[in-house]
């Protein structure tokens, strides 16, 4: 093990957002929580089952595009909608409308709130650029670079592929490998030789799926088995823990 506490070998490192960098994840959690349940209410009426913005969102919201998130979700409760398009309404019963509405939720939130890195996370970053490694943020996001930006962390990724570069260019969204895999192109990286930082299950299922040299799985909500069933070789509460390993 390296003193980032990673195996010999990993030259890039490839960091998921909300949960692993910013203290995001709840403030998606709760757009989340308010959109589903604004739609649940009126389509279930008494029978009512609101979202649980712990279980329901690590299970199938959690590091999935937005769209996904929606499907993903309503599946489970056996609901299917259609698709929609760009100029849906927020809040309409649409896979893009019920979309819109979140992000806009989650937009009103993080206006009126600030946004805060994980110091944990900040110091452990600016760690891997001191030793020279490569390193990328990937993010489902669409609102990734404005997230960093308000973090003061933009400039420490070499390469961001986040929810809008991933549409440009074509890429399946986490649980597939498919952004992380890009990313450790973009920074000249075989996968082998690149780590994958994450808390999201899907976003395990992804770096398991790549063949990376290391999956890193950061337990911020008590989910420490689940991440390792997922594919993580290492779990930590956070990433400054990765400081102490002994080399």
């Amino acid at each position: 093990m390296t003193k980032l506490g990673l195996p010999d070998g990993v030259g890039a490192c490839l960091f998921d957002l909300d949960g692993v960098l910013t203290e995001t994840a709840v403030v998606h959690a709760a757009a989340w929580k308010e959109t589903f349940d604004d739609f649940l209410r009126r389509r279930e009426g008494p029978a009512f089952r609101p979202f649980d913005a712990t279980a329901d969102y690590e299970q199938y919201v959690d590091g999935r595009p937005r769209a996904d998130g929606v499907r993903v979700f309503l599946a489970s409760r056996g609901i299917e909608l259609p698709e929609g398009g760009g100029d849906d309404p927020p809040g309409s019963a649409t896979v893009h409308g019920l979309g819109k509405r979140k992000n806009a939720l989650f937009l009103e939130k993080i206006r009126t709130h600030a946004v805060e890195p994980y110091a944990g996370s900040v110091r452990y970053v600016d760690a891997v650029r001191e030793a020279g490694l490569g390193t990328a943020v990937v993010s489902s996001s669409a609102n990734c670079q404005q997230i960093l930006i308000a973090a003061g962390m933009n400039d420490r990724f070499d390469v961001r592929i986040d929810g809008r570069v991933a549409a440009e260019r074509g890429l399946p969204g986490k649980p597939h490998p498919d952004t992380f895999l890009e990313a450790a192109r973009d920074l000249g990286a075989e996968p082998r030789a690149a780590a994958v930082f994450e808390d999201a299950l899907a976003g395990m299922d992804a770096g398991r799926a790549g063949g990376f040299g290391a999956v890193v799985g950061v337990d911020r909500v008590g989910q420490a088995d689940a991440l390792r069933r997922h594919g993580a070789d290492i779990v930590v509460s956070d990433l400054s823990e990765l400081l102490e390993v002994p080399t």
